[in-house]
């Protein structure tokens, strides 16, 4: 049976369960938040959820720095942890790097982030699981850390439902209603919900959904992989994330010496169908991480292989999501496209995005992560494969 609502958000991963919460605090009217599983059941559950704030552009290292004060507010605004821990972050730099490091930091500072570039000699002595050959600098950001990323996304989802929100669990969403020029709700397998605004934050699955009506949304569904390991009991091991650009990988603990270890920039990227992938490792993925992080962190050798796993990243065409509404368009709102920092900067994205849709008003820099970037020539970065931030 239709439904009317004045908005509905179609996902619950971190970004579409931070928007629903944030408009019943815009006032937004009757808020209906569906996914077709549960909540965080897609690529923001399978996130290694670590948070930092260094990147080459103002706006992400904003955006973070903004999710990082509602991380640390959670427990008091929304009464539950997200399970943030804030550890601090490290980035191992190699003498190439350094330069490209130091312009990210002043990028960094000038939106109030704390941050430093430390010598790599002086700071590795002070980091005994570390190997420090090759390493020229650390990046260094005493607010970063990492956070629960299932028990994050609960916890807007439950403060949303106790605001008075409506939440559908195991609902798929099978196409939008209406056209290209004016979206007027979802259909779903029980028929259709009309609503004065739908906000697409399906994740790997927006493209298809935006299609259903005509809009083009170029999203690429990306495998990506995760193993965990857990350390031996009589060696030292970091207490923060780690993102090491010499072996390109990146670490952060899970507590009880497990790690969650991946690969980072530059690696390949397999496109996959966000509806039949395989969600179980590459035994030679595994092998690769072995060896990458036994290089780089010789306390980590006779580590044991707890499990591993793959998810999907759903990759925009310069590497930032696609957020807010396109000229032209009524009723409808992006919010997909995380390309690998969806997790970070969801709770930021949520926040703006709820204000930009119930009272029409956004930051300047926060505009540019409209759509219409694509056909303005006003894209972040050029193309695929480009620097991630």
């Amino acid at each position: 049976m239709s439904r009317s609502y004045d908005v509905i958000v179609v996902g619950a991963g971190i970004t579409g369960a931070s928007t629903a919460y944030h408009l019943l605090r815009e006032n937004a009217g009757k808020v209906l938040l569906i996914d077709r599983e549960i909540p965080a059941a897609g690529g923001t559950g399978k996130s290694a959820a670590i948070i930092r704030q260094h990147y080459s552009t103002a706006l992400a290292a904003r955006l973070t720095k903004d999710s990082i004060q509602q991380f640390m507010r959670m427990p008091d605004e929304l009464g539950a942890s997200g399970g943030f821990v804030r550890s601090g972050w490290r980035m191992l730099v190699p003498a190439e790097m350094m330069d490209a490091a130091r312009k990210n930091i002043e990028i960094q500072k000038s939106v109030g982030v704390v941050t430093e570039l430390l010598d790599g000699a002086e700071a590795a002595a002070d980091l005994p699981w570390l190997n420090p050959e090759g390493v020229a600098g650390i990046a260094y950001e005493p607010d970063g850390g990492y956070a629960d990323p299932v028990q994050s996304t609960e916890a807007f989802v439950e403060a949303f439902k106790n605001a008075g929100g409506e939440v559908r669990t195991r609902t798929p969403v099978r196409a939008l209603l209406g056209d290209a020029k004016l979206v007027t709700g979802v259909m779903t397998e029980a028929g259709p919900v009309h609503a004065g605004a739908v906000v697409n934050a399906a994740g790997p699955w927006a493209g298809p959904l935006a299609n259903s009506v005509g809009l083009e949304l170029p999203l690429r569904a990306v495998r990506e992989q995760e193993t965990i390991w857990e350390m031996r009991a009589e060696r030292p091991i970091p207490d923060s994330p780690v993102s090491d650009a010499l072996e390109a990988i990146y670490l952060r603990p899970l507590g009880d010496r497990r790690f969650v270890i991946g690969r980072g920039f530059p690696k390949d990227y397999v496109d996959a169908d966000p509806y039949n992938f395989k969600h179980s490792p590459d035994e030679e993925f595994v092998s690769d991480i072995l060896e990458r992080m036994e290089i780089r962190f010789p306390t980590f050798q006779g580590a044991k292989r707890i499990d591993a796993f793959a998810a999907l990243y759903d990759v925009t065409v310069d590497w930032y999501p696609f957020v807010g509404p396109r000229t032209g368009v009524g009723g409808y709102f992006d919010a997909s496209g995380g390309s690998g920092h969806g997790f970070k900067i969801g709770p930021a994205i949520g926040k703006e995005l709820a204000g930009w849709i119930a009272n029409g008003r956004a930051a300047d820099d926060f505009r540019q992560l409209s759509y219409d970037r694509v056909h303005e020539d006003r894209l972040f970065i050029g193309a695929y494969g480009g620097n991630r931030g």
